[in-house]
């Protein structure tokens, strides 16, 4: 299915330098943030009490992290679960102050403004928890970054498996940039994003090398960016359908999601942005620049009754 068909060969590599050298300070500026500010972790990384209420009537999401920040809580996370009538409170830990006084603290405020409120349960989520669960979030994004180089490798060749990793690896690192740039709360849901991410770049990543390989069987007489830039010009429409129609959905997220969702769709439109560009403008020209050939994807064949045409060409 294609939108429009664009007939003419747009060249892309022809500024894949200067759009790389913008990726790189892009890059550069994203890690230096994440050195000098680091991220903003959430509860659930951190440590503290997490407090589950029950309310008669279907709660004011608003009004409960409004009562709840009037007790100098910073960064409290509210969020339904279940069912309208009950709220998930978890709030940050705080020296001096134990898990039982913040919940009766809490629940004092929320009873002033509405007497049916009662408490469901209440637990203190330490920081080892915390750290258990940064290492398996590290565990997690390492496993998928190992797995999408075996495949690309195995499937197409270790060039494109480069240089699809490290496309992949600058849209995390710059996601994680701006978190650390603007402190936005770094959460589980978070996390969640920037693996999905990694998942939908590598995505649009084989879509071109695919059309890449296909190119080189089907143009004999182009060379390795003439093969490139047509691939990238002939996915474009696809790229747009695909790409537009999920930041649809990921953007109404971000409008009428609410608080809970709002971190998550957040890292979601920036991967999604810079995973367009990473693989037309990094994928792409890094494969170009590791030398990517013919050769590469279409091996010669020998024909054992004429030793004369050892340098026969590719098999279509």
């Amino acid at each position: 299915m294609e939108l429009f068909k664009i007939k003419k060969d747009i060249p892309f590599m022809k500024n894949a330098l200067v759009f790389n050298a913008i990726s790189f300070v892009t890059f550069a500026l994203a890690v230096f943030f994440l050195f000098t500010k680091g991220l903003h972790l959430s509860v659930e990384f951190t440590g503290g009490t997490l407090m589950e209420v029950s309310y008669s009537q279907p709660a004011d999401l608003n009004k409960v992290r409004a009562t709840v920040g009037t007790l100098g809580f910073s960064e409290v996370q509210v969020q339904n679960f279940g069912t309208a009538r009950d709220v998930m409170i978890r709030l940050p830990a705080q020296k001096g102050v134990s898990s039982a006084q913040q919940s009766e603290k809490v629940l004092s405020a929320l009873k002033a403004e509405n007497a049916d409120v009662t408490l469901r349960r209440t637990e203190f989520v330490g920081p080892q928890v915390g750290d258990e669960l940064a290492e398996d979030g590290l565990k997690a994004l390492a496993f998928v970054v190992v797995g999408i180089m075996i495949y690309l490798a195995i499937r197409f060749e270790w060039k494109f498996a480069v240089s699809a990793i490290i496309a992949n690896l600058h849209d995390v690192i710059i996601i994680l940039g701006f978190f650390a740039y603007f402190q936005w709360e770094f959460s589980l849901a978070v996390l969640a994003a920037v693996l999905a991410v990694l998942g939908y770049s590598v995505n649009e990543s084989v879509v071109i090398f695919d059309r890449i390989r296909e190119n080189f069987r089907r143009y004999r007489k182009m060379n390795t960016v003439e093969i490139i830039d047509n691939a990238i010009t002939s996915t474009i429409s696809r790229t747009i359908i695909t790409h537009g129609s999920t930041q649809i959905m990921v953007l109404s997220m971000l409008l009428f999601g609410g608080e809970t969702l709002h971190y998550f769709a957040m890292a979601l439109t920036i991967g999604i942005c810079f995973g367009i560009y990473s693989s037309v403008f990094v994928a792409a020209a890094i494969a170009m620049w590791l030398g990517l050939q013919r050769e590469d994807l279409i091996k010669p064949i020998k024909k054992d009754n004429d030793p004369s045409d050892e340098n026969s060409g590719a098999v279509v």
